[in-house]
């Protein structure tokens, strides 16, 4: 329940009123009603009665056009209503500028469309790794971007890479779960996985596996069957040697084993580098060191991606 910006007349629903908006919004943009996904919309009703004054919408858990801004927009003119003003949106994968353009159209025949100037001018914020370059780019004639958020290339430097890591939920419950978005790159494996090291007799690296840890470790001198990441058909390889790259270091808060010592890491580092070949290493344009998934775990794949299984 919200009160409306000025303190005066009713509390309201605030998630009845939305899901009314999100009927007229679908209506106007095209959409099923149910494509916005729910979960999603929760998320934005439960941010918009914590700061109805400060709502932004992050547009990056599902489908920016599909979910994402259907869903803010039914929040931001439920808002509306009540007298308050969303801040904006945030994107954060896929083509930043490009996007911003299209989000600031529908900005404006929905502003249009439902009598709300205040709509059409609300700011589009965007973010994710941006350097000097794409900088530069957001800055062009004709962008929609109001404001850019710059993390890792601002106290980093890029010839010496940082490593951004960020938890991302596999299974609930003991049940699979993936992130399905528009952008590949995003998207992440469902389960409890296993990883291991495929090297050929010379002790050159073939590829590296990743597969669930319910399924038998690859041996050495069998022939497997994988799915190289990106590659629309499987491959077949047959490893001289096998070597796990997962080991459990900390459970529960308590430590399994003892540490190494930073020499031994260190040490641990250079043995690994040593491995890799000139092309993987080359400073300009290096190849891709390449990883597979097992059989089983891209059918889970598939089969997540094509239920919409989240």
């Amino acid at each position: 329940m919200l009160a409306p910006a000025a303190g005066e007349g009713p509390r309201v629903d605030l998630t009845v009123s939305v899901k009314l908006w999100l009927e007229r919004v679908c209506a106007h943009l095209g959409l099923e009603v149910q494509e916005p996904h729910p979960g999603e919309r929760a998320a934005f009703v439960a941010y918009a009665l914590a700061f109805p004054q400060a709502f932004q919408g992050l547009l990056d858990s599902y489908s920016v056009r599909r979910s994402g801004l259907p869903n803010f927009l039914a929040v931001a003119l439920a808002l509306g209503e009540l007298g308050y003003r969303a801040v904006g949106v945030r994107l954060d994968s896929g083509d930043l500028l490009q996007q911003s353009k299209e989000i600031r159209g529908v900005f404006r025949t929905t502003a249009a469309q439902f009598q709300v100037p205040w709509l059409e001018s609300l700011s589009i914020a965007v973010s994710n790794n941006i350097d000097e370059e794409e900088l530069a780019r957001l800055a062009q004639e004709g962008s929609e971007v109001n404001l850019i958020g710059i993390g890792t290339s601002l106290v980093t430097c890029p010839q010496q890479p940082s490593l951004g890591c960020v938890y991302k939920l596999v299974s609930v419950g003991g049940q699979p779960r993936m992130k399905l978005t528009e952008d590949p790159e995003k998207q992440t494996l469902p389960g409890s996985k296993a990883a291991f090291r495929l090297l050929g007799s010379d002790g050159s690296l073939l590829l590296d596996l990743l597969q669930l840890a319910e399924e038998p470790p690859p041996q050495a001198g069998q022939e497997l069957r994988v799915w190289p990441r990106g590659a629309q058909e499987p491959c077949t390889v047959k490893p001289a040697q096998v070597e796990p790259l997962l080991r459990l270091w900390l459970q529960e808060g308590q430590l399994c084993e003892q540490l190494p010592s930073l020499a031994e890491c260190r040490a641990f580092v250079q043995r690994s580098l040593s491995c890799l070949s000139p092309a993987h290493r080359r400073l300009q344009s290096p190849e891709l060191y390449q990883v597979a998934l097992s059989e089983k775990l891209q059918a889970l794949v598939d089969s997540l991606s094509a239920g919409g299984s989240p």
